[in-house]
Parts: structure tokens; C-alpha cells; sequence
């Protein structure tokens, strides 16, 4: 579905900057080439307003960032660029056309992963996370959650029949789980219904583990899941995020590594990310879309699959 959504908006983007183009050359008598360039840099800038927006949105749920992860201007900037490219490249290339289902590497190096995708993506989003993990040789699957704006305890089933059949495929009896945002929640709800006996390691990305103020202005059951009421600290997170909590076994957040930035446009608070009694990773000066294309992040991300005894 993601992928057809996708390419529907790419398609209307176009045909939106055929008309603007159009009506420069009528109206201003410009030539063609000012025409495009003008067609093309109207959508530029509105997807950098919604990045903007996004950013605006986050400061205003935000946490307090830690003084050793502050920025200067030249680092938000950055930051900025960074995450507007990682937004542009994954609507625009990897999720419409680069989904995939499994890469299977010839002599695998760690446990087999599977990479689970947060809201309003697919398994496109993790291109470039894949093309990282198949050059570490780490054999890997990934799957698309549907419908985009169900229930995330639905998603759980999604997981676990992956799971069952990567044991059934690779003959291992563990696998490691990558979730980015949104995937981590619903990695939290597969290992409450199932145990984690098939499960050696969950490594999140910027998952809203106490939920984030930016939910309350999407669409769909799985927004209002993950919503967080209030700005900055004072607030409450949803029923639904509370009850997660207190169906789960504490114990079993041992298996987690929580990967998040302070900077994170998406997940606000941003210290909603982590997670009581998990491994804690934090980071700066990096957007929540751009977390899995973000080098410092996959190389972090490979040597905690690395690092597991097969």
C-alpha cells in the first residue's frame, strides 16, 4: 500500500509542478528551463516547510537536551540538511521503489535480523541500513506492516509469523530484531504475547517508547497509541502506551538496545526513547528519518548484531 501511496504522491508532485512551470511560462513569458527549475523548486520548498514544520513541532514537546549534545548553528544546519535529505530520499526513492523482502548473505557472519519499519513506511525505508548489513554479512529479512493506520497490537502477528519463518529458513533459533520508531513498539508487543525465546537482541531506533506530542497530529489507531499529551516533561502518555507497560515483564527489556538522538524532529519528548532497564545509546545531530541511513548508527547497529553468540 505504502508503495502505491507513494508513488501516487510523486505523481501528483509532478503533475503539480508541470502546472506551476506552465503557468510561469504564460503568465511571465519565461523560458523552459526557468520553467522547470521553478515548477521543481516550488515542491523543494514544500517539503522543506513540512521538514521545518516537523522540526517547529518537536521543540515544542521537546526534553531538555543535555549540554554535551548541544549544537552550534553550523551543526544544526546540518542536521537540518541532513534530515530533509533522508525524508526526501526515502518517500521519494527507497520506499516507492526499492522495498525488498529478504537478503541472504553467502557465509553469514551473526544471527539472521529482521527490520521492522515504523509508521507510514515499508520495507523500502531500510535500503540503505540493508546495503550496510550486506557488506558486514549479515543475512536479513524485512517486512511491511499493514494497514498503515491500524492497530499496533495487530502488527505483533505480522512479526512473529516472520520470525517463525526465519528460524524455519536459516535453521537458527534466534534471530536480532531492528526496529526504527513506530517497529520498536510493536517489537515490545510481539515479545510480551510470545516470550523472546526466539529473540537474542531488539535494537530500536528512535521508538517512542513513552510516546511523542507529534502523534496528535497524525492519522490512523496507531497515532493515537503512541500519542504524549502536553509539552516538554509535565505530560502523560497515552492508555494505551501505559497499559503496554504494565502488561510487560520489566525483565524483558534486557534484551532491548535503544538507540536516539536528542535532536530526534519526530519523537518528542525526545528522552521518550528511552527505555528502563535497556541499553541506552544516545546521540546528537541526528533527525528521526535519518537514523538508519546514518553511519555512525549502522555501524553501532552491526556491531550489536556482531558482538551476539550464534
Amino acid at each position: 500500500m505504502i508503495v502505491r501511496i507513494t508513488r501516487s504522491l510523486l505523481l501528483l508532485q509532478l503533475l503539480i509542478a508541470m502546472l506551476i512551470g506552465l503557468a510561469v511560462v504564460q503568465v511571465l513569458g519565461a523560458d523552459t528551463w526557468t520553467a522547470v527549475i521553478c515548477g521543481i523548486g516550488a515542491i523543494v520548498l514544500l517539503r522543506l516547510l513540512i521538514n521545518a514544520n516537523n522540526f517547529y513541532l518537536s521543540w515544542r514537546y521537546r526534553s531538555e537536551t543535555p549540554a554535551a549534545y548541544k549544537l552550534n548553528l553550523m551543526q544544526a544546519i546540518r542536521l537540518f540538511v541532513g534530515e530533509f535529505s533522508a525524508s526526501m530520499i526515502s518517500s521519494s526513492w527507497t520506499m516507492p521503489f526499492h522495498t525488498f523482502d529478504k537478503r541472504i548473505a553467502r557465509r553469514p557472519a551473526a544471527l539472521p535480523a529482521l527490520l521492522v519499519h515504523g509508521y507510514g513506511c515499508n520495507s523500502g525505508y531500510w535500503h540503505s541500513m540493508s546495503k550496510a548489513m550486506t557488506r558486514a554479512d549479515i543475512s536479513h529479512y524485512a517486512i511491511n506492516m499493514e494497514p498503515v493506520i491500524g492497530s499496533i497490537d495487530a502488527y505483533a502477528s505480522v512479526i512473529h509469523r516472520a520470525v517463525e519463518n526465519i528460524c524455519s529458513e536459516t535453521g537458527s533459533d534466534r534471530i536480532v530484531i531492528v526496529a526504527h520508531s513506530m517497529g520498536g513498539l510493536a517489537s515490545r508487543v510481539y515479545l510480551r504475547d510470545h516470550g523472546d525465546r526466539r529473540v537474542a537482541k531488539i535494537i530500536t531506533l528512535g521508538t517512542p517508547h513513552r510516546g511523542t506530542g507529534l502523534a496528535n497530529f497524525g492519522v490512523g489507531l496507531n497515532c493515537e497509541q503512541m500519542r504524549w499529551t502536553e509539552d516538554g516533561l509535565e505530560g502523560v502518555c497515552s492508555e494505551w502506551l501505559q497499559a503496554l507497560a504494565a502488561s510487560e515483564d520489566v525483565d524483558s527489556y534486557r534484551v532491548f538496545v535503544s538507540i536516539f538522538s536528542h535532536h530526534d524532529n519526530i519523537v518528542a519528548p525526545q528522552i521518550s526513547s528511552r527505555l528502563p532497564g535497556a541499553v541506552n545509546i544516545e546521540m546528537g545531530g541526528v533527525g528521526h528519518v535519518a537514523l538508519a541511513m546514518h553511519p555512525e548508527v549502522q555501524s553501532i547497529v552491526i556491531d550489536e548484531v556482531l558482538k551476539i553468540p550464534r
